[in-house]
């Protein structure tokens, strides 16, 4: 475990004129970023930050601190909306048993949301140079933990048990791949093209994973919380009525429905005990995104008590849209077949602030950057009906997205 902080924190938040564009206020150092439809919260430096241990208690242990920190905090906050006053962002581990889960009070956080705009400094001024982003240049990509054909081959023994088993539904495997740039990875860079390219999803920063998911796992305000839910996948097409003839084949695909329904429902039994009311939808709306089209459901709710977003991450986590179902199973699976790490890959990413409000997603169609180098992620449902080559066609879709924002 490690703990590095300022205490205690001196927090000051204050409306300001409307920032415009988020992102070209970062400064070239580390950034913090959840952003959607130019709207959220970007954050630099570092008033105090812990290295969350693993194991089965980690929410917990990660929600304690947080509540110890912000309880001694001196706040002066004007604004006193979801996201003033002091945030953290945070990245947990996909398997609680890993290492790397890491949760930052960032000593400057500006943000925009319905028209108020508002800047929260810890410690001292939010003065920080803002130098322009520099582009990565050519970028050399190499196989990750496994080759393509290791990986299909992956998937055909996942069929193969999900078809022996008789119990397991469903099991998702990730694979990822290495990419080399001529300089160093600007986060700022991927950043900008994901917010314009994908303003439907959410972009975030932290701690060196850089992505923009279409899930949101959860977002709470108050005593409220919703979820969309996303499962069942298809490639865009190459014009309006082949993306249509895609869209119709997959919300009538059975074993995508079938899929899409597990995750759905481990949404329902994780929400359920917590919530005094649950709205759940009957069918699955289609989300039309740039590269891919997704089901998807948006579950929404009322918490029966004042639990903390961390509460609600630390039941639903891991979904079956990015474990399988049942998830102990799935999980077992997991850890046989993949070959590889996943680190905060399909892991909670998200912010927190000291009322226990916040937002929260599964982290996908990312990267972690590093200096020149960056580690990309994708991942796929795997159940009876899977085909290994077509599977591998949805993975290398969902890729794009982060070579996108590499190579623009």
């Amino acid at each position: 475990m490690s703990v590095a902080l300022i205490r205690p924190l001196v927090v000051r938040t204050v409306a300001v004129s409307d920032p415009d564009d988020l992102l070209a206020r970062l400064p070239d150092a580390a950034p913090y970023a959840w952003i959607r439809h130019g709207e959220g919260l970007v954050g630099w430096g570092e008033a105090a930050r812990a290295a969350v241990p693993p194991g089965p208690g980690r929410f917990d242990w990660a929600r304690g601190w947080l509540s110890s920190l912000f309880a001694g905090a001196l706040i002066e906050d004007e604004v006193g909306v979801p996201g003033s006053g002091p945030v953290a962002f945070g990245s947990f581990t996909f398997d609680g048993d890993a290492p790397g889960t890491v949760l930052v009070v960032p000593r400057v956080v500006l943000a925009r949301r319905g028209g108020q705009a508002w800047l929260t400094t810890i410690g001292g001024s939010a003065f920080d140079l803002a130098t322009p982003p520099q582009e990565p240049g050519r970028i050399r990509y190499s196989d990750g933990s496994l080759t393509a054909p290791e990986w299909e081959h992956r998937v055909a023994q996942a069929v193969r048990r999900i078809k022996a088993d008789g119990m397991l539904d469903k099991v998702v495997l990730a694979r990822d791949l290495t990419a080399v740039a001529e300089r160093d990875i600007d986060p700022r860079v991927l950043l900008s093209r994901l917010a314009e390219r994908y303003p439907e999803c959410y972009t975030f920063s932290v701690d060196g994973l850089v992505g923009a998911t279409p899930e949101l796992l959860v977002r709470h305000t108050g005593q409220e919380v919703e979820s969309l839910v996303l499962a069942g996948t298809t490639a865009r097409g190459g014009g309006p009525a082949e993306d249509a003839a895609r869209g119709a084949a997959l919300f009538a695909s059975q074993k995508d429905r079938h899929e899409h329904a597990c995750a759905v429902a481990s949404v329902r039994e994780a929400l359920a005990p917590l919530c005094s009311a649950l709205d759940v939808p009957d069918e699955p709306e289609l989300l039309v995104l740039p590269n891919v089209q997704h089901l998807a459901s948006r579950v929404t709710g009322r918490l029966s008590d004042g639990a903390s977003v961390l509460d609600v991450v630390a039941a639903m986590h891991p979904t079956a849209a990015v474990g399988g179902t049942p998830t102990g199973a799935a999980l077992g699976v997991i850890r046989e077949l993949e070959g590889m790490d996943r680190a905060g890959y399909a892991g909670p990413v998200g912010w927190i602030d000291s009322r226990g409000d916040g937002e929260w997603g599964i982290a996908l169609r990312c990267a972690y950057v590093s200096g020149r180098r960056a580690r990309l992620f994708a991942g796929c449902g795997i159940m009876a009906g899977s085909d290994p080559a077509a599977e591998l066609a949805e993975a290398q879709a969902k890729l794009r997205v982060m070579r996108y924002a590499l190579e623009g």
